[in-house]
């Protein structure tokens, strides 16, 4: 009888870690703003499939990866804060307490031989009564939780992304300039810069000025192209610039990305494989 070979547990790790990035990597971004009214979430996204979705009253949850994946923990994420909410108050459903048992689960399942890790990450988002108290925790694939302030990037060339928000992104900025800024950060790559369509971005946000309980609000195509089309002129924002507000940046990189060809028009980002699980 053959004996099966040995694989030492630091091995097995890091093949189960290689592997859930693998599938992660080639999802799309995802990235979350702080702005002072709320928390807006920005993810390339062509498929009528949600990536950005709510939770409860004051959380939402966004995810990268395999869908059906992420969509499970999504609605095992609502019942819980359902049945925490029936049972206990409303108020006792946090963000912080959802991205705590996604944690568990993901760590479980990544640390179990017994099945392939889930190639996915999650964020989840809690918009307070003011700046200061909201919060936004990402949750990856082997259940390490991180809380982030001001922007968070996960998925994707998360890495290219979260370097270019490093260097334009100021607290305070208008939730119409953050979500330029989220765009023009995802159709930025080290070649060409792309621009992303209205109609291939999922946007929403958790606004907290909203008189409802239910604070999270999901923007349309007709929206988002007023949004995207309301930018500021070069001089403008030059003169912004020598105040010290973080627009110049923007409209610097936004400006210079539209000169890619003879044309004077900037690249389309292609369309995606509508058969691909991953996004």
């Amino acid at each position: 009888m053959s004996m099966p070979f040995y694989v030492s547990p630091e091995q097995q790790m890091k093949d189960r870690a290689d592997y859930a990035r693998k599938g992660i990597s080639r999802g799309r971004s995802v990235v979350a703003l702080q702005y002072p009214d709320g928390i807006v979430i920005v993810s390339e996204n062509p498929q009528t499939l949600h990536k950005v979705s709510e939770i409860y009253d004051r959380i939402a949850f966004a995810a990268v990866g395999r869908y059906n994946e992420f969509e499970n923990l999504r609605i095992a994420g609502v019942r819980l804060a359902d049945m925490r909410g029936y049972a206990y108050d409303r108020r006792d459903v946090t963000g912080r307490g959802l991205a705590n048992a996604y944690a568990q689960t993901l760590g479980t399942i990544f640390s179990s031989a017994g099945e392939k890790p889930y190639e996915v990450e999650i964020l989840v988002a809690e918009v307070g009564t003011d700046v200061s108290s909201d919060e936004i925790y990402r949750v990856t694939f082997d259940g390490q939780m991180g809380d982030e302030h001001g922007y968070a990037v996960m998925g994707g060339s998360a890495e290219t992304v979260s370097k270019y928000l490093s260097g334009r992104y100021a607290a305070g900025m208008s939730l119409q300039d953050a979500v330029r800024l989220a765009v023009d950060a995802l159709g930025h790559n080290e070649t060409e810069p792309r621009t992303i369509p209205p109609e291939n971005l999922e946007v929403a946000a958790l606004d907290r000025t909203r008189s409802q309980k239910r604070k999270f609000k999901r923007f349309g195509a007709q929206e988002l192209t007023t949004i995207l089309s309301q930018r500021e002129p070069a001089g403008a924002a030059a003169r912004t610039g020598s105040s010290g507000a973080a627009g110049p940046s923007l409209t610097e990189e936004s400006s210079g990305s539209s000169r890619t060809d003879g044309s004077g028009e900037p690249p389309i980002a292609p369309p995606a494989d509508p058969g691909d699980p991953l996004t």
